[in-house]
């Protein structure tokens, strides 16, 4: 309290010398750091989803053109690997998608294919030592519904 007092008597003498320059940098830093953290984690977790979203529309379509289930999955699997790729991320297509099948064979005329696109994302910056103690990951999903073209040959 009395180094309060001090300082307010000392701002009406008018004897302040320069502090507030040290005071500005030091509130700056405190408020600037934390937001440029949530800026870089909160684009990196977009740049996740919107790859996941668009790899699951996309290898919902490759699967639903291909000739046999087998070659549009693995179509389909170097998609996801390709959408994550133009975001920055290194992912394994074939643990990262999921095709769910309405009718059997899944390439029937008119069926529907369900698609899901899902990774875990790191959080920057996050030493190891806290990994046990704080989330360091964010898990992150893309679904698709893809139709099978009604007029299509039956496989």
């Amino acid at each position: 309290m009395r180094w309060l007092r001090r300082r307010w008597a000392a701002v009406q003498a008018g004897t302040d010398r320069g502090s507030a320059v040290v005071e500005f940098l030091g509130v700056a830093l405190i408020l600037l750091v934390p937001t440029v953290y949530l800026i870089v984690t909160l684009s990196r977790v977009q740049a996740a989803a919107f790859a996941a979203d668009g790899a699951a529309r996309d290898a919902g379509r490759l699967i639903a053109q291909a000739d046999t289930m087998a070659e549009g999955v693995s179509q389909a699997q170097l998609a996801v690997e390709l959408a994550f790729a133009d975001q920055g991320f290194t992912i394994d297509g074939e643990h990262a998608l999921e095709v769910t099948c309405q009718e059997d064979p899944c390439l029937s005329p008119g069926a529907y294919l369900h698609l899901e696109v899902s990774t875990d994302v790191d959080l920057p910056l996050v030493p190891e030592l806290l990994a046990g103690a704080l989330a360091t990951q964010v898990h992150v999903q893309g679904e698709a519904l893809t139709a099978v073209d009604d007029f299509r040959e039956l496989p």
